[in-house]
């Protein structure tokens, strides 16, 4: 009998099997059923397993359907008496590649959903445990590997879920943690209004990113940062309910100017009037923001009053300025006359009393055009400062200390020189050297002061 006839005859000793019930949907291998409170689960793409059967059993005359497993026994796994024995054994092979893509589907979800791996876990469990009852025919070894090695990488993602849920937890601590601290300095203390308001908008959306803490933990955080938020609010709204009022009586005093400046703005007592016109616009500026709604239109009031005068004043030194036209005319002949004759270096008693009879008539003509007033006065500032500086001179020439210095000068290098002498006589080289270096530049300095006296005085006399 060759080794496959061997196979396909039940093992010696062995009971013959029972007559059983035929193969149907009962005897498929078990689906795990969805507990209560499981999250429903995805959809998991599984290409369907296909096998040989006859590599793995055979029926023999009697319909018993056997199963090969190496280091196990054969066994019978069911009945067939359908149909002929090829039909059987494609029977129970596809059963046997339902369970193989149980085993598939459950590799993918954990892949795809390592969340789940409690669950998944036990699904196989389930099958490796129902694997030497299986009514399938096929390789049990091959698929008691897989279902191992998948429960092996249960254990593996259980442990990195769980790590990466006390990471995420962690993270979401600190986030909310950090978030709610910003929280309460902000709602403390923070007076931008614009910025802060948005800012807890923006932090409201952080808030949501965070995820995995636990509800205690978390309602705490919320009520220490919806808290501090409240208390931003209620000063913001404070803030702004004061700032009403301060707008309100912005509005009333700014009203009060209005009349007051309407009052005044067909005087003619220009210089009076326009000195009153600058205390109400320190006091308009002082007042603050009255209600946007009527802040524009204030000023607009204000404003026109001012003008009204303004306009009046300027119509008026226009018409006076063609009256100091003429006077322009006037003083810059007296320049023209005058400012030749006027020579300090040449004779300054002389130059004064031409620049007091300059100045005398220059007042008597009177204003100038507002244009020209900067440059009649520079004109004649020029020549008045010829005049006061010449004087300067002359009194620093004469200033009797000059002359007291000069002597004192003189005075200091005679001692000097007479220190050199007497230290050169008692053979101290050195210090007579010393001496005399200094007693010499004394006397340059002495003489240069002497000098530049006589010279003033020269070319006064000259």
């Amino acid at each position: 009998m060759t080794d496959k006839q061997q196979s396909s005859q039940p093992q010696t000793g062995a009971a013959r099997p029972k007559p059983g019930p035929r193969p149907g949907p009962g005897a498929m291998p078990k689906k795990v059923k969805p507990t209560p409170g499981m999250k429903a689960q995805a959809p998991v793409s599984v290409h369907p397993v296909r096998s040989n059967p006859a590599d793995f059993g055979r029926v023999d005359a009697d319909g018993a359907v056997w199963l090969r497993r190496e280091g196990h026994e054969d066994r019978v796994v069911g009945q067939w008496q359908a149909g002929a024995p090829e039909e059987g054994l494609k029977h129970f092979g596809a059963k046997f590649d339902d369970l193989a893509t149980q085993v598939a589907t459950l590799e993918t979800r954990l892949s795809t959903q390592p969340e789940q791996a409690a669950t998944i876990k036990a699904s196989a469990t389930e099958l490796l445990d129902g694997l030497d009852d299986a009514e399938v025919v096929g390789d049990l070894n091959a698929l008691q590997t897989k279902l191992e090695a998948l429960l092996r990488d249960c254990d593996k993602a259980h442990q990195d879920v769980a790590q990466a849920k006390a990471e995420r937890k962690d993270r979401a601590l600190r986030g909310k943690r950090a978030l709610a601290e910003e929280a309460e300095k902000l709602g403390e203390s923070s007076t931008e209004w614009k910025a802060t308001g948005d800012r807890f908008r923006a932090m409201v959306d952080e808030w949501r990113g965070f995820r995995g803490l636990d509800k205690k933990t978390d309602d705490e955080l919320w009520e220490r940062f919806s808290r501090a938020r409240e208390q931003f609010n209620k000063r913001r709204g404070a803030h702004f309910a004061d700032l009403d009022k301060q707008r309100e009586v912005a509005r009333r005093k700014k009203e009060e100017l209005i009349v007051a400046a309407e009052e005044l703005q067909h005087s003619t007592r220009w210089a009076e009037t326009s000195a009153a016109y600058r205390d109400l616009m320190d006091q308009w500026k002082a007042a603050g923001h009255a209600p946007r709604n009527v802040d524009d239109e204030l000023w607009e009031r204000f404003r026109a009053a001012r003008e009204v005068f303004f306009n009046a004043r300027k119509a008026d030194q226009d018409a006076r300025d063609e009256e100091f036209e003429e006077n322009a005319t006037k003083k810059q002949q007296l320049l023209d006359e005058y400012s030749s004759l006027i020579d300090p270096k040449a004779h300054l008693e002389n130059a004064q009393r031409l620049l007091r009879e300059l100045q005398e008539k220059w007042d008597e003509i009177g204003f100038v055009p507002r244009a020209k007033i900067r440059e009649f006065e520079d004109k004649i500032g020029a020549i008045e400062k010829r005049v006061t500086d010449a004087v300067e001179e002359k009194w620093r020439q004469t200033d009797p200390e000059l002359q007291a210095r000069v002597d004192q000068f003189f005075a200091k290098a005679k001692d000097l020189q007479q220190q050199a002498n007497e230290a050169k006589e008692a053979a101290k080289d050195k210090l007579a050297a010393t001496l005399q270096e200094q007693a010499d530049q004394w006397r340059q300095w002495a003489e240069t002061a002497q000098a530049s006296t006589k010279s003033d005085s020269e070319s006064e006399e000259n």
